[in-house]
Order: structure tokens, then sequence, then C-alpha cells
């Protein structure tokens, strides 16, 4: 495996004194109540989700298989509903074929793609002495443009050969580079300030090895360089979870994402992916970085290896069905709502909406089975359907729960997992679609990020800017299922009434979308537009007709009743 040995250093200790306790006891039979309910606010919502999946590296370990493929990325049984697929960006140019096939069955299957470089091509680069080490690699800085291009022609490659990559990075583990290329915080800074934006794609940065906040705070603290920046791409090897939370990002980073972009955890051995009660360290370290840390993504390292999701004759491990608990059913664009995350000793629960559906997952790791009750404010339920892995089950199926005045109550097995799924009904339903903010993972054409009222959701608003031909396309809306969607627009427009053409997929759908007046830019009103969607990744765009459009807020996406 060519990785780092300091990986296994610095995380063996944490997951030992995470796993030993529970690899020396046997689960007991006896039923505890769970100290305090599950109280899981829908309209309390947190951040938007893209997805989970892993990297396909076809250079170092082999490119999966066609079944594999359909393995990691389809969502049906036996299958991991993986949505984010990473890949590596070969210094030589000659190898990026390698990255085709798995690539764009993934995208077939409603998958995003965004690709990693470990080194420069080799003219780029020049040895110096890190630290008594002569043989230290670090990109020539009189190469940083020639870099910048030379990942543009890996993102033109791609989409010339039918993979749209949604991001790329601009270099894996910059701070761990014993066998490829250094970056310090001072040159990353420098490339991101100052060549970044000749990027034709989202860029990624700085994909820390063990989330070193000291190398994306200068990125932070300088406007241009965050302005060059989409994603905040880190690894958490080694990185405990009290540190996950970063503050900094919250204040500076409106309008980027945060993304988990690499890990295994926890590290144990090389023949690790059906070790039990180990493998549940997975679905509680996702949970850890959903809940703690405000992620957005969860990327796990190879996809098919033998302590990864799927083990190398393509069956899926206890890993990978830990990771399923959130990847088939939290789905891109599901939005984390508040909820109870500790209701009992060595009891975690999480809680994601979107498509009319509320999810919640539950991870148990006591040696008791627990009594949970779960409480649903803002929303209603009937019947929850459920799933858990345990020591002798897979994501297997459980009997319906009906839900009796906005509550209800479960059995958690001893050191397992569950994920409890349920549609929402009566009026909290029509509350509970997907939400995508105006300023989030959207491109803007004659318009900006405004705050200059009160009263919008996210980190601001759209302001079209007086422009004709301005526009707003959002650019990753997911659906399970192709059919007609609701987009509620949520907007603001003081006097007059101003119109939109809407286009979905590259396609004009609805031409002259007239929104009224709200009375007020302080006043914000809401219009329902309803727009024919694919399964998948799905971009939709408003661009003004006259001189105007109304400030928009953010929409809201759900199934068509």
């Amino acid at each position: 495996m060519i990785k780092k040995h300091l990986k296994k250093s610095l995380s063996m200790l944490l997951a030992c004194a995470m796993a030993l306790p529970l690899m020396l006891t046997e689960p007991a039979s006896t039923e505890v109540m769970a100290a305090s309910n599950v109280t899981v606010n829908l309209s309390a919502e947190k951040q938007v989700i893209r997805g989970f999946g892993g990297i396909n590296l076809p250079a170092w370990v082999g490119d999966l298989t066609a079944a594999q493929r359909e393995t990691a990325f389809g969502n049906g049984d036996n299958q991991l509903g993986f949505t984010i697929l990473r890949i590596y960006v070969d210094d030589n140019k000659n190898n990026w074929y390698k990255e085709i096939a798995t690539a764009k069955k993934a995208i077939e299957k409603g998958a995003i793609v965004f690709a990693s470089p470990w080194n420069p091509p080799s003219e780029m680069t020049e040895t110096f002495n890190r630290n008594g080490d002569t043989t230290a690699k670090r990109l020539r800085h009189d190469k940083y443009a020639a870099y910048a291009q030379h990942l543009n022609n890996f993102v033109t490659y791609m989409k010339s050969n039918g993979v749209d990559l949604y991001a790329i990075s601009v270099q894996n583990e910059p701070d761990y580079a014993h066998t490829w290329t250094w970056w310090t915080a001072a040159e990353i800074l420098d490339f991101m300030k100052n060549y970044a934006g000749s990027i034709n794609c989202r860029v990624i940065a700085p994909e820390s090895f063990s989330y070193v906040k000291t190398m994306s705070d200068p990125i932070l603290n300088d406007s241009t360089a965050l302005a060059n920046m989409d994603i905040l791409g880190a690894h958490t090897y080694g990185t405990s979870i009290s540190n996950f939370a970063y503050p900094l990002f919250k204040q500076k980073g409106a309008g980027k994402e945060l993304w988990m972009t690499e890990v295994y955890y926890p590290n144990s051995n090389n023949n690790s992916a059906d070790l039990w009660p180990e493998a549940l360290d997975v679905s509680y370290h996702i949970h850890s970085t959903m809940v703690e840390g405000d992620f957005q993504a969860y990327v796990w390292w190879y996809i098919r290896r033998q302590y990864g999701p799927m083990k190398e004759d393509g069956t899926i491990s206890k890993r990978g069905y830990n990771m399923a608990h959130f990847s088939k059913f939290v789905r891109p664009g599901y939005v984390r709502v508040d909820a109870t995350k500790n209701p009992a000793t060595n009891v975690y629960t999480s809680a994601y909406k979107g498509d009319n559906k509320v999810v919640i997952v539950a991870i148990n790791k006591s040696t008791s089975t627990i009594s949970q009750n779960f409480v649903l404010q803002n929303g209603s339920a009937t019947t929850v359907s459920s799933w858990v892995t345990d020591k002798t089950r897979n994501l297997a199926a459980n009997s319906a729960i009906s839900v009796s005045n906005g509550s209800f109550k479960a059995s958690l097995p001893a050191q397992s997992v569950t994920t409890f799924v349920a549609e929402l009904t009566g009026s909290g339903s029509t509350q509970t679609g997907t939400v995508y903010e105006a300023e989030s993972n959207t491109t803007l054409t004659n318009a900006k990020v405004d705050t200059s009222t009160s009263g919008f959701t996210g980190s601001g608003f759209v302001n079209f800017n007086a422009n004709t031909g301005a526009a707003l396309q959002w650019n990753s809306i997911y659906c399970s299922y192709d059919g007609t969607k609701n987009i509620k627009f949520r907007y603001a427009l003081a006097s007059d009434t101003r119109k939109l053409d809407v286009y979905a997929n590259g396609t004009k759908v609805n031409s002259d979308v007239a929104f009224t007046a709200t009375g007020s830019w302080l006043t914000w009103g809401e219009k329902t537009i309803q727009v024919a969607l694919k399964s998948g990744a799905n971009t939709l765009k408003v661009v003004t007709t006259g001189t105007e459009g109304p400030n928009i807020d953010n929409i809201t996406v759900s199934a068509a009743q």
C-alpha cells in the first residue's frame, strides 16, 4: 500500500483505546432505557450534505471492475450507495485515461467526481533541504502558473471524455509529503491567491493530512485566496474529535463548503474490514464529522481494500455497511437538522431531511440494548422503517414502527447502528423539502452574494445587480428519482413584478416566471413552480429577462404531490 507510516502510528493508539473495551466484552441481553429522548427539530437546519464515497486509484491498486462499480455507486440491495468518487491526477498525462471508466459510471449513477494530485509533472519540481532531508520535493516557485495550467488540462481532458469534474484539489496532503510534494502554508497561500483563480473548476484546498488549521487559516484570512477556494478539504488522520470544530471557517467561510476528503478509521491492521465491534467506529466517526465538525462530505481512502468498505473480492465489509447506513439514505442535497446527539452513554444520533423524508442514524456502542424514544418537532410521520447492522446482521430490515403524537420508540441493539427513515406527512411535510441556499454551490453571472438586508437564511442572498441576462445557477440538486418537483423560491422584492426564465439541466423549462412584490426588501415571500428533474444530480438556473430580478435567498425542492 502506497500510504503513510505515520498514519498508523498517529491513529493506532486512538483506535485501540476506543475499540479495546468493546472487543473484550460480548453484548449483554438486558435492555436499558435511554437517559433522555432524541428530539429531532426539522426546522433547525444545519449543513447541506454533498455525499459519501471514496477514492478509486487504478495506478496503485487496480481499477474497480464493472461489477464493483455497480456495488459502489448503485443504491439497490447489497450496494453502497456512494455519491462521491475521488480520483487521482497523475503527474504523467499519458496515464489519465485510467480514471475514465469508473468516473463515467459513477456520474451515470448520480455521483459527483473530484480529483487530487500527489505530484506536479517532474519538470516543474525541485529538491530542497527540508529539516535535513535533501531529497524533499517541492513545486518550483517559477512554475506555479504552469502547474495551474496542468490542473486545467486535466479538467479539460476529463470533460472531453465524458467526466465533468465537480472540483479539483491543489495538492494531496501538502504537510505530509514524505513520498510526494511538500508545500508550506505560505506556498499554498501564494498559489491560492495568485494562480488558483485561473483554474476552470471548483478548487479544493489545502487537504491537510491531519486537519492542521495553520495550513488553511491563511486562506481564510486572505480575501483573494478565499475567493479562489470553493471547498476547504481536510483529512482527519489522527485528528481528535475535539478538534473537528473550526470556528474560523464558521466566521470567514460564507459560501464555501467543508469536506472531509480522506480517511480510513479506525486504523488497526490490513485485514480489519470485518472486525466487530471495531467496525462500528466507522459510523461513529462519520457521525462525529457531521455533528461535531459540520463537514458536508465524508470520503474514505480506497473504496476496495482489505480494510475498506469493499473487500478485494468485491463484497461489502462490515466497515462498508457502517458507511452505507449514511450513504444509502442521506442523499446529496439532504440537510442535517438538529437532533439530540448523545441521549445516553455511548449512544449517538444525528438526523437529516430531504425528499420529504427524515433520516435518523442511531449508534449504540454500549453492551446493552437501549430502549430509545424519538420525538419529531415541526414535522410529523405515521410509520418509520429501519435497518440495523450489528455483529450478526448487515443492513437488516426491521418491522415498521408506528408514530404516535409525533414520537416513536425503538430498541437499539447492543453494539449496533440503526438507520430510521420516515415519510413526512401533514403540515410538516410542506416544510421538509431540501433547501439549497442561493449563495452556496452556485454559479453567478452578473450577480453577487449580498448581506445588505436582513432576514435571509444561510450566509447571504443573491442580488442580480440590475442586470439584464444576469443568472443564478444551482450546480447540484440531487433527486432520488425522475419526476416533477416543486421548486419554492424564497425571495424579496420591494415593488412591481419582475420575471425570470428557468432552465433545468441546460434546457429552458419556464419562461417569464413572474415574481410579485413582497412590499419591502426586508420582507421575504415565496413563489412555487413545478419543474421536471432527473434522477441524480441536476442543475437549475434562473435568468433575468427585464432589467432586474428579485433578491433570491434560497429554493426548497420537494416532490410534487
